[in-house]
């Protein structure tokens, strides 16, 4: 039987360069490469993945966040469709309603291919703070993505959506629901685990005995991060015993370590590390609602941490309230600090929180999640 070609376009395709990234590498990783065979497109990445090549584009840098490139195969059209005539795809794969999106789209269609896509990032949570400054702009640039993502997913096939309140917002925005299947994130629980917690290393990174608040993300201020800075500066105001330590980096960051003064920055740290500074940690705290998925959070709680965070974006389903966490209203930061203090306050109540949240992330596994991918391919490809 031949192997099911499938043309991957994305932006990029470096593992761990965010969370978008290592959810593709997880199905990646995991190729049956006896039944599918994949060429890769990317602004960003190695020239091979596993094996397969990897069509690197043109690129530009975005600027509201320079940590980002943005591929443009109008740069690289001959080329391109070089590539794609002689390798003759089966089905197209899109990560992002880019430009590239755009062109892989319009591909598709074109070839009569189906389409399919993972929604990995929930753009428009992302205008509130890209414009924040100019909010008289906010309403109208939202109401324009709005249309131009439902004119752009109603033309795909299959879309993976992973949160059922983030479908709730697509559909309000007039994106078909048919078109739509949860499909959440998988979750390695043997590396993150609270087996890794090292409480020796934490007294060595914070120089004392007191419970640690962590945040892991990336520093861009659509992470909601002026609240982060606010929740910090009551907490201080409080006198609230413990330590916060901020693991990441970012283009935001050398303002929140200003605004941030006592406050640990770590920097940028692989799983591996990660995994022991959560499990080493006493509470994890993530204000962000620009999540479509919010991977951190799952993580967190696998290392056994209570979570406080906002109660927005598709962070918000993993948590049940006062169950394995407490959600706060987004922008509150007292609300924020008081539930923090309250679990600071109650050992039996983070108890609680951390063997419900540990067994919650027990029922993600990324092996279903990658079977279930490659047999949407299958069908997809079959029904054509």
């Amino acid at each position: 039987m031949p192997k099911i070609k499938v043309a991957f376009f994305a932006e990029i395709l470096i593992e761990d360069f965010d969370g978008a990234s290592r959810t593709m590498f997880q199905l990646i990783r995991r190729i049956p490469t006896d039944q599918f065979e994949f060429l890769f497109i990317a602004g960003m990445g190695p020239k091979d993945i596993f094996g397969f090549e990897c069509v690197l584009l043109p690129n530009v840098t975005i600027p509201i966040n320079r940590t980002y490139k943005m591929a443009v195969p109008q740069l690289a059209k001959r080329r391109l469709r070089t590539k794609l005539a002689a390798f003759k795809p089966d089905i197209v794969h899109i990560a992002t309603p880019s430009m590239l999106g755009e062109y892989a789209l319009k591909y598709g269609n074109e070839q009569h291919l189906p389409v399919i896509s993972i929604y990995h990032t929930h753009f428009i949570s992302y205008i509130d703070y890209y414009l924040r400054k100019l909010p008289f702009l906010i309403k109208p640039v939202k109401k324009q993505i709005e249309k131009g993502q439902k004119r752009f997913y109603n033309q795909v096939d299959l879309i993976y959506v992973p949160a059922e309140s983030i479908a709730a917002d697509m559909q309000t925005i007039g994106i078909e629901g048919a078109r739509m299947k949860i499909w959440k994130r998988g979750m390695d629980t043997q590396l993150f685990s609270p087996a890794k917690r090292d409480i020796a290393l934490m007294e060595r990174i914070t120089g004392n005995q007191l419970p640690t608040v962590i945040f892991a993300s990336r520093f861009v201020w659509e992470k909601n991060l002026e609240t982060l800075i606010r929740i910090y500066q009551l907490a201080q105001n409080k006198g609230l015993a413990c330590n916060f330590l901020m693991v990441g980096d970012g283009v935001a960051r050398a303002d929140c370590e200003a605004a941030m003064p006592g406050a640990i920055f770590y920097g940028n740290v692989d799983h591996q590390q990660l995994s022991v500074l959560y499990a080493s940690s006493d509470l994890f705290l993530f204000p962000s609602i620009s999540e479509s998925y919010g991977n951190v959070v799952l993580e967190a709680m696998a290392s056994g941490l209570p979570c406080v965070l906002a109660d927005g974006g598709g962070s918000r389903d993993f948590v049940e309230q006062g169950v394995t966490g407490f959600k706060c209203p987004p922008d509150d930061a007292a609300v924020y600090v008081e539930k923090i203090q309250l679990l600071l306050n109650d050992a039996s109540l983070r108890q609680q929180f951390s063997e419900s949240g540990r067994q919650y992330s027990l029922g993600f596994d990324w092996q279903q999640l990658a079977d279930t991918y490659f047999a949407d391919l299958k069908r997809l490809v079959a029904r054509t």
